[in-house]
């Protein structure tokens, strides 16, 4: 078995294209209109959907908002520096709602960032055995 991908709904396809691609750095894979559905899918991932786990967003044409409910926390990202990965994002117009810094009960360096429909990122240092 394997991962394949997280999907997130969004309400403006190509405002959250750009914040995946240009803020985080991810690629855009691969897009595709189903007129009958009346909906679009866009993956995108930091490689190949062959070697990488990516995410699928899903914009349904005529949804304006939707409820996140309270089950989904975040997805998360590894990168080698939370505190550069902030200033950057930062200075990219992208949003941090909890700024970089050790977690409250361990070592690990972590940061939360937000996208354009309001979901979580967690972005974390690479694993130092804590």
């Amino acid at each position: 078995m394997k991962l394949l991908h997280t999907m997130l709904r969004v309400t403006d396809l190509g405002r959250s294209i750009g914040f995946y691609t240009e803020i985080l750095g991810m690629q855009l894979l691969r897009r595709k209109d189903y007129p009958d559905g009346e909906f679009t899918l866009a993956f995108l991932g930091y490689g190949s959907e062959e070697d990488n786990t990516v995410i699928e967003l899903t914009y349904n044409w005529n949804t304006a908002k939707y409820d996140h409910g309270n089950a989904f926390g975040h997805i998360a990202i590894e990168v080698e520096d939370v505190y550069q990965a902030c200033e950057t994002i930062a200075a990219q117009g992208g949003k941090i709602v909890r700024k970089p810094g050790p977690m409250k009960h361990g070592k690990t360096v972590l940061a939360f960032v937000e996208d354009p429909d309001g979901y979580k990122i967690e972005l974390l240092s690479p694993k130092r055995g804590d």
